[in-house]
């Protein structure tokens, strides 16, 4: 699934890789195609449609749902952004349909009956290992979902500014390992090149002080707009 231009975050990872040297393949994995768990560092399931939402819950659960558990097993990275963290969880209620959701995160969300919509830019704390003290994401979210979360289950951050989850909790995302959800997008990585180069060392096993250095000017710049853009 992809809407919000969330395709942007693949293509900031793979820049920064070959900006260092690293190598990069994207695999896609489309309605009907296995996964191999073994065959990949990271793991990403954008956002969609309602309508999309239904036809990529069903597949998941079908054709890769088993494959994830197992890359999530192993330690490799899964990333869900927007309807992707609702995927991750173990359903969606639609008024009274539910979306199966593959289970990897103790969590479900449910769309607000009123139908209105969690929408505008935010950011949100967190703290990451390999990372000394808190970091700002920011960016911008748009859900009829209100996502929660089970007993234990850790936010991936802390609200300064926005809904989060559900408007209430003063949670966003989720993060279980090395299983990552949130709402954030528009999209989230070239807003935050910090948290791209977490996710891409966190990945490849290694302190994420050990990638080569960057000119990061213009990132910089984007990560400070969308901060003043969520008033932070």
């Amino acid at each position: 699934m992809n809407i919000y231009a969330d395709r942007g975050n693949m293509l900031m990872l793979e820049r920064r890789c070959a900006w260092r040297g690293l190598g990069f393949t994207l695999t896609a994995a489309g309605l009907g195609d296995a996964v191999d768990p073994d065959a990949h560092d990271l793991f990403y399931l954008g956002g969609g449609q309602d309508r999309d939402q239904r036809l990529c819950a069903q597949d998941l659960v079908d054709t890769k749902c088993d494959a994830l558990h197992a890359a999530a097993a192993r330690g490799a990275l899964v990333l869900g952004i927007c309807g992707g963290i609702q995927l991750l969880g173990h359903h969606y209620e639609l008024g009274d349909e539910r979306v199966p959701g593959i289970g990897l995160v103790d969590l479900h969300t449910v769309r607000a009956a009123d139908g209105s919509r969690l929408i505008g830019n935010v950011a949100i704390e967190v703290r990451l290992p390999g990372l000394d003290g808190p970091r700002v994401l920011a960016g911008f979210e748009n859900h009829g979902g209100r996502t929660m979360l089970g007993t234990g289950v850790h936010p991936l951050g802390r609200v300064l500014r926005g809904h989060g989850n559900d408007g209430r909790s003063g949670a966003e995302g989720v993060l279980a390992g090395t299983v990552i959800g949130t709402y954030l997008h528009g999209p989230l990585l070239p807003k935050n090149a910090w948290f791209a180069d977490w996710l891409l060392a966190t990945a490849l096993g290694l302190d994420p002080a050990a990638l080569a250095p960057l000119d990061d000017r213009l990132e910089d710049a984007a990560h400070a707009a969308a901060r003043r853009a969520a008033g932070v």
